[in-house]
């Protein structure tokens, strides 16, 4: 059976999606990726926004608007704060309890975790807040991945008041190794934290797992 060009690029989403954030919101891509990391990278995470980093920095080589510096393929995937319709911002305190939803499509069993990451250096900030070390997204479809590794909570820690008060300044990361298919995943929400009685809005619904 013979297939357009058009008809593969179709078939992208469907064959190679993996997992993403859904809930809070989670950077999509916009100009600013473009401008970064060029057109090629863009174009990829677009037709699959759940697919892993490992093909990304090949893409990238490839395409003359490529800014490593800027760009940073393993912080977010390359997606770019200035594309994240402020509205998606969170803002949360101290102790929030947050609850956090993984759209799987096709799992790789692994290891992952959720962490406050320092968009400066790239670095974990203080503990993980949630961790599987191994058994992350068993089995060959989505049904076979336990909710409690697609649905739960995490606890805004204490003492970040001020290394995360400004949005894009931090990120909560969701983090995931498949370690047969040696492929990495990465979804990032922007927030900020607001000392107690000046956050925004309400407390969402609580998971109960």
């Amino acid at each position: 059976m013979l297939f357009t060009t058009a008809a593969l690029v179709a078939l992208i989403p469907l064959a190679a999606s993996h997992g993403l954030i859904t809930t809070p919101p989670s950077r999509p891509t916009g100009p600013a990726i473009i401008a970064n990391c060029g057109a090629k990278v863009e174009q990829d995470i677009r037709l699959d926004n759940t697919s892993h980093v490992e093909g990304l920095p090949e893409l990238a080589a490839k395409d003359s608007a490529y800014n490593a510096a800027k760009c940073n393929l393993w912080l977010c995937k390359g997606l770019q704060f200035a594309d994240n319709p402020t509205a998606n911002t969170q803002t949360w305190q101290a102790g929030q309890v947050v609850p956090i939803k993984i759209w799987l499509r096709i799992p790789h069993e692994g290891s992952a975790n959720v962490s406050i990451v320092d968009t400066k250096s790239n670095k974990i900030v203080g503990d993980m807040l949630k961790v599987w070390a191994k058994g992350y997204a068993p089995g060959k479809k989505e049904s076979d991945v336990p909710l409690d590794q697609t649905q739960f909570n995490v606890t805004v820690p204490e003492g970040l008041e001020d290394k995360c008060a400004t949005a894009g300044d931090c990120v909560l990361q969701w983090w995931w190794y498949g370690t047969a298919a040696k492929q990495t995943y990465e979804s990032c929400v922007d927030f900020k934290i607001a000392k107690k009685g000046m956050a925004e809005g309400s407390t969402a619904r609580v998971f109960k797992a």
